[in-house]
């Protein structure tokens, strides 16, 4: 290298110094001035890791001065360039020696940043290329916002999130009986919403016991970080903004906070929300003569927003009213008139018989082919018909009646606006065997409960039905901290020996406060040396997640947890299958609630239920209630509340008493057991299976999830990100054959997204995030991995190579030029441009001719042919060849700019096929179905005249160059 004062150069290991001025040579050292930064280095000439930045005729450079220059000639004199060309702003022409270029000329694009030197790591070119086209499939993928979610693949949750999320603004009420995932159902629609931009706020408003359960729910299933809006929260935001709802995306509150303060109910309408989740929506209570203030405060949301969801496990047979009331908060202009609603519901019953009929009839019924004719009379169904009178089954049958139903589906009135599945109709639920053992009431026990019934002899039944089942409560208020009743209880014996039974099996324990819970866990600890974590409402949530990893792992694990009523909200535990009552709630919905930690769809074995109870006192009057009566242990009770509301006082007094009168404890049970028949009789009565029938979207539901498993079984992502984190400084661990634990390496290249200084740990197994939920589910729609792709391909990183091309056949010094061109559409993100037309990356492969050899090379196949260079060594090659490949790149666009055309072409007939086909279908289908609102046939109209204009303005981006140099080593 010939060095002289005067001399631009650039570190080629502190790029960031800016361009450095040559301003001393002393013997065999440089001294280098680099003024952007202030800074100075020194060199040995022979070492130095410097890049002469050298420009070319066609460039436009930038001066000390402030203008540009086009350059038109290149001349040098005394080893220092003189730029010669005409200036952009005035068109005079001029030179501009090398010297006082601009100091803070930086090399962004590829083509500026090879002939710069500035030439990255050849895995690095490989990596980026690989990444626009991960990026490019997920943009375009249906299951976006589907497969990410920390839950098991259960096919009818996946097609109502399907069905729903990708509605503009959608307004629903998800009413899935308990156990079957309504909360899990409206996290997907949100998840998909937000990541496809249809919605950006989202409001969710439950009731106080729940707001953990959901702030949990979001967190871990969804890598939803919700904010919890309380008074102490408002208050604060209020010093620092007007309207406290204006300072989060993703707000959190209870209906008792939004309800009962005027001020905070303003402040939440006057915010603008894209999104309305609402969960126990049959608390909201309504009729003509009255209306609740939380129906107010829902509604006046509800007015206000776009989207609503609203979830209820109610069956609407139990109440007509209230579910019409639920109806008229997501379409007040559809429901306005509660008998008009009425007298629509016989005509949806009429249809839904008739798909029963095409469901159970084989073969079909002249009746039955009539009736489908009347109600499908716009279109000629004959074929389908004759088919299905045929008594023989066959594929063509099955698909006959398949579009029968299809189209039976799309007339059904509220099946658009209500999705209900049962337990009933969907299948996979384990068997739940009660195994209940009876004990004798210890003497401690008994004189507490002599002492406390003397001295509040006139107490409300209720309390003295609480201190009857909860005797240890009131041994341990009598006697105080110092004594301790779990080292005479039985129940303390029963748990221990039926551990040890069991052992190594995991045991949940449910107790009804978090005081019993800690007393078990430390009777177990003490007595036996039992491993055993406590989960209650008084820890952290970290506290939880670690309690709750120690019970989940294998290895040097707890073998029991034990929770507290409370405590166990928002955590499914479906990989133990022994669940140990140690006492039972009053309230039917919380025993339902704690079965239910097990009790779900996924769970791979029956449930077991230990019951251990005092014989002869009122812990034995509950449970045979609840064994007797609503047959509560053995199946799902969907009646329970509603028979508990009306036997509540006769049972109250049966519990408070001392010893419970047997013919008394008989005949409440034998009525209960009625009312219960009775409501259970009336709900399968009134099942409407053409409504489960959509809710459970049935071959097409099975085929999504089968599709998102298939996903989960790719190794594109594992192998993306391993590629990725040692490129970024993120050092990996095993921690088990599937999980992986994730550190900061010192040479951690930047602020790396989820990744904490002390590590984090993660998995591509669904089963082990399942199992393990301090353990990140690595997923496409993950945080981790979008965030890692936008590093990748926002940075500079690999946009710039040389590689060695070892290939006798062709003559040494040959020479390729790979480009990668990167089409650029943009448009508001709630058209979803990118399903249409990605962000596609153009791969072209030149040789020194032009001619572009891609698509005869397939990129896989020639890149493991390539070798890696140095870095001097690469430069001195783009040195060498930079006056025969810079003519190479103006070529180069003509024909990525053909390749922009047929895609654009593409894109447009897919929008055009997609969004005229559903414009048209429910054009047509609002004739019949009056649930189709006029606003999403308007918004596809015009969704599609926009995104036509901007798919016709996509332009393009040169992204990456390789150059690639023939040799024979």
């Amino acid at each position: 290298m010939n060095f002289a004062l005067g001399q631009r150069w650039i570190s080629d290991t502190e790029s960031d110094l800016g361009l450095g001025t040559l301003v001393g040579i002393e013997g065999r050292m440089l001294t280098l001035l680099f003024p952007a930064s202030g800074e100075t280095r020194q060199y040995a000439q022979a070492e130095a890791p410097l890049t002469r930045v050298v420009f070319n005729v066609g460039d436009e450079i930038k001066s000390a001065e402030g203008f540009s220059l086009l350059v038109t000639a290149i001349n040098e004199s005394h080893n220092t360039l003189i730029y010669s060309g005409n200036r952009t702003d005035n068109g005079e022409k001029t030179e501009l020696k090398e010297t006082f270029l601009d100091h803070f000329i930086s090399f962004n694009k590829p083509q500026d940043r090879l002939f710069a030197g500035q030439i990255d790591r050849f895995d690095n070119f490989t990596l980026r290329y690989l990444a626009w086209q991960q990026q490019s499939r997920l943009q375009q993928s249906p299951l976006r916002g589907l497969q990410g979610g920390r839950m098991n693949l259960i096919p009818h949750q996946l097609h109502i999130a399907e069905e729903v999320a990708s509605r503009h603004a959608p307004r629903v009420l998800l009413a899935d009986e308990v156990g079957l995932g309504k909360t899990i159902e409206a996290g997907l629609i949100i998840h998909q919403q937000l990541l496809s931009g249809l919605a950006q706020r989202v409001l969710i408003v439950v009731p106080e016991s729940l707001q953990h359960q959901w702030l949990v729910e979001m967190l871990r299933r969804f890598n939803l970080h919700f904010s919890i809006f309380d008074e102490e929260r408002c208050q604060q935001s209020q010093l620092d903004v007007s309207n406290p709802f204006d300072t989060a995306q993703l707000v959190l509150c209870s209906l008792e906070f939004i309800s009962s303060n005027k001020q905070w109910l303003e402040q939440a309408q006057s915010s603008d929300w894209d999104l309305l989740v609402v969960d126990e929506a049959h608390h909201l209570t309504w009729s003509a003569e009255h209306v609740s203030k939380e129906y107010r405060c829902i509604e006046s949301l509800a007015q206000d927003t776009a989207g609503v969801i609203l979830l209820t496990a109610t069956p609407d047979q139990l109440g007509q009213q209230s579910h019409f009331a639920r109806l008229r908060l997501l379409d007040p202009d559809r429901f306005y008139d509660y008998q008009a609603f009425i007298d629509e519901q016989t005509q949806y019953q009429q249809i839904a018989a008739t798909a029963a009929g095409v469901i159970e009839t084989s073969p079909l019924s002249d009746e039955l082919a009539n009736s489908l004719q009347q109600l499908i009379h716009e279109q000629d169904i004959s074929p389908q018909l004759a088919l299905l009178r045929q008594p023989e089954q066959s594929p063509a049958v099955a698909q006959a009646r398949q579009h029968i139903l299809a189209k039976l589906l799309d007339r059904h009135g509220t099946g658009r606006i209500l999705f209900r599945n049962s337990r009933a109709s969907i299948k996979g639920f384990p068997a739940r065997l009660e195994r209940p053992v009876a004990l004798d009431l210890p003497e401690q026990y008994q004189n507490a409960l002599k002492v406390y019934h003397n001295l509040n002899n006139s107490s409300p039944a209720a309390e003295m039905a609480q201190a009857n089942l909860f005797p240890e409560q009131v041994f341990q208020a009598f006697e105080g901290s110092s004594s301790q009743w779990w080292q005479f209880d039985p129940r303390i014996d029963y748990l221990t020996t039926l551990l040890k039974q069991h052992k190594p099996a995991k045991f949940l324990v449910i107790c009804a406060a978090a005081e019993t819970a800690l007393a078990v866990e430390e009777a177990l600890r003490q007595k036996e040396g039992i491993r055993a974590a406590v989960f209650h409402e008084g820890m952290s949530i970290v506290e939880r997640d670690k309690a709750a990893a120690y019970f989940a792992q294998e290895d040097y694990s707890a073998q029991v947890l034990v929770c507290s009523e409370i405590g166990s909200e928002g955590r499914n535990f479906q990989f133990a299958h022994h669940l140990v009552l140690f006492d039972l709630p009053l309230n039917p919905d919380l025993l339902e609630q704690r079965i239910g930690r097990l009790d779900r769809i996924g769970q791979q074995h029956d449930i077991q239920l230990h019951i251990p109870y005092f014989k002869d006192t009122a812990q034995q009057v509950l449970l045979d209630w609840y064994q007797q009566g609503l047959n509560a242990f053995v199946k799902t009770c969907q009646t329970g509340r509603t028979v508990y509301e009306q036997d509540a006082v006769s049972l109250l007094n049966l519990l408070a008493a001392m010893q419970p009168d047997p013919t008394n404890v008989q005949q409440l049970i034998a009525h209960s057991r009625q009312r219960h028949q009775q409501l259970q009789q009336q709900l399968e009565q009134g099942r409407d299976k053409l409504l489960e029938l959509n809710s459970a979207g049935g071959e097409k539901a099975r085929q999504l999830a089968a599709d998102i498993a298939k996903t989960d079984a790719d190794v594109q992502l594992p192998m993306l990100m391993f590629q990725a984190w040692d490129l970024l400084g993120v050092n990996q661990e095993d921690r088990s054959d599937t999980s992986i634990v994730l550190t900061p390496a010192e040479h951690l290249r930047c602020a790396y997204p989820g990744l904490e200084d002390e590590g984090v740990t993660v998995t591509f197994d669904r089963d082990t995030a399942l199992a393990q939920e301090d353990i990140q589910f690595l997923s496409w729609d993950h945080p981790m991995v979008t965030g890692t792709l936008d590093l990748l391909l926002n940075d500079n990183l690999g946009n710039t190579a040389v590689a060695l091309l070892p290939n006798k056949a062709l003559p040494v010094g040959s020479y390729f030029i790979e480009l990668i061109y990167v089409v650029e559409a943009s448009a508001p993100v709630s058209l979803q441009i990118g399903r249409y037309l990605p962000g596609t990356p153009i791969r072209l492969l030149l040789d020194k001719t032009g001619n572009d050899l891609a698509a005869k090379v397939p990129f896989d196949n020639f890149n493991r042919q390539l070798k890696p260079v140095g870095r001097q060594t690469a430069s001195k090659l783009v040195n060498a060849l930079q006056n025969l490949i810079h003519p190479l790149f103006s070529n180069s666009e003509v024909n990525a700019m053909a390749q922009l055309a047929t895609l654009q072409q593409t894109a447009l007939a897919k929008m055009q096929q997609a969004l005229q086909a559903e414009q048209q279908r429910l054009t047509a289908l609002k004739q019949i179905n009056p649930l189709i609102r006029q606003q999403e046939i308007d918004m596809l109209s015009s969704k599609q005249q926009q995104l036509t204009e901007y798919i016709s303005k996509a332009r393009l981006k040169l992204d990456a160059i390789r150059l690639i140099v023939v040799n024979h080593d």
